[in-house]
């Protein structure tokens, strides 16, 4: 709420009229709202970025993304890892007969030790940078994560800051309508009024008994899932105050595009998929070339293996130490990989530029809708400081004695409604504003 705005209600509540603020009933209603509101200091007051910030942290939506993303970052150093040395070591005993030679097409050996690294092997290497790629869309998915969550907090925080201001709101309503029903009966006992006139009045008065129960149903609600949210117990007492968002600095639509282009993480995503793809052609491509790698090993033969029956020389320890290149003479399976591979690529292309196009549509909606609840935001300030002015003239009507208790009190029924109407717009203004800063990438900023 504005400066303007509290100024304009402390002067209203300052001339409200000698005969309502004297009324035994204001000051039992008010008593009985402070003796079962908690004590200040039992209930744990939250900022909005304090709130936001205990959300991201107690959030298992947000740990468990932070877990898959270490998990693609460990498959990718899985796939990185042929390119590394690797060293292998064993011993075994075999029984031949013949010529010395195991079922894999080696000699057995009573120890073995082999070592191979690749060098160059595109297919590979590009199945590395697709690894590296799904784990920065893992990444980008955390972020996702975390902002959803933020925004969830931050409209639990606002929503139930602007519940319990209706609620108080809605609870002084409620003397008022209490009184003119008083007032209304005493006029209909004394002639002056009909039966009709108290029916309206009950109505008046039940309808805000009515919207008293919904609000404190949503307070209930809000502050329950704000204590889930923050890791809180389930007695635990929440207190917030009304705030706003953080100011930003006004953008226009063009800048509003470039900054969804540049950090909206679903468009991130599917460039990175697009890249991936890219990678994945080229490395299909490299299938038509040789593939290089260094290999070693060292054995320990037996003689049990008559290995000195179908050689000259027996030689117990022996060593293998070279290059192993292969070369693709004819793979029907490389063309097919290929085609394959460059379809993926054209869906990607396709996805992205599909992206691009609904999130410019998206962010010019969303900003006409910010501007929108701007305008609906105005137009029910305007309203309240109409209220609130035609309540001070009937103050000064009722001093005068030309307005009746009744109609003083009607002028504050109107004005509580028009404080509910702005609180509301206030509040649709803000999660216009949220929806349009995720859809821009900016809502993690607000909170930093």
């Amino acid at each position: 709420m504005g400066a303007h705005l509290r100024r304009k209600a402390a002067r209203v509540w300052r001339v409200l009229p000698t005969a309502v603020v004297l009324a035994a009933g204001l000051a039992a209603g008010v008593g009985a709202a402070h003796a079962q509101q908690p004590a200040a200091s039992q209930a744990e007051r939250l900022t909005l970025k304090q709130t936001v910030t205990l959300a991201l942290r107690h959030s298992p939506e947000v740990a468990l993304a932070n877990l898959q993303y270490d998990i693609a970052r460990r498959e990718a150093g899985l796939s990185r890892s042929e390119f590394l040395p690797n060293l292998y070591s064993g011993s075994g005993v075999a029984y031949t007969n013949g010529f010395p030679l195991l079922a894999g097409g080696g000699a057995p050996a009573l120890f073995t030790l082999s070592y191979d690294q690749a060098l160059f092997n595109p297919l590979a290497r590009s199945d590395v940078r697709v690894a590296e790629k799904r784990a920065e869309q893992q990444h980008l998915a955390a972020d996702n994560a975390s902002d959803a969550v933020i925004v969830r907090a931050a409209s639990a925080y606002l929503e139930l800051a602007k519940v319990r201001r209706e609620l108080d709101l809605m609870r002084r309503e409620r003397e008022s309508a209490q009184r003119i029903l008083d007032f209304t009966q005493q006029r209909m006992q004394a002639g002056y009024e009909l039966p009709i006139e108290v029916t309206k009045a009950q109505l008046t008065a039940a309808r805000v008994e009515q919207r008293i129960a919904q609000l404190e149903d949503q307070d209930d609600t809000l502050a329950e899932q704000l204590r889930t949210m923050l890791g809180y117990p389930a007695d635990q007492p929440i207190e917030v105050t009304a705030e706003d968002l953080p100011a930003e600095a006004d953008q226009s639509i063009g800048e509003l595009e470039g900054q969804a282009f540049q950090n909206n993480v679903e468009l991130k995503q599917a460039e990175s998929e697009h890249q991936a793809t890219l990678e994945h052609l080229k490395g299909e491509r490299g299938g038509y070339w040789p593939t290089v790698s260094i290999i070693g090993q060292y054995n320990i033969l037996a003689k049990f293996n008559n290995y000195n029956q179908f050689f000259d020389k027996f030689q117990r320890n022996n060593l293998i130490v070279g290059v192993d290149v292969k070369i693709p003479i004819f793979a029907s399976r490389t063309s097919a990989a290929v085609a394959f591979a460059q379809a993926n690529v054209t869906a990607a292309q396709m996805t992205v530029d599909n992206k691009r196009s609904q999130l410019s549509l998206d962010v010019r909606h969303k900003a006409r809708q910010v501007k929108e609840m701007d305008t609906a935001r105005e137009v029910n300030r305007l309203e309240l400081e109409l209220a609130q002015q035609n309540l001070e003239v009937l103050q000064a009507q009722f001093q005068q004695g030309r307005a009746s208790l009744r109609d003083l009190e009607a002028a504050q029924l109107d004005e509580n409604d028009k404080w509910l109407a702005f609180l509301d717009s206030d509040f649709a203004r803000q999660q216009a504003q949220l929806d349009l800063l995720r859809t821009t990438g900016q809502v993690a900023k607000l909170f930093q």
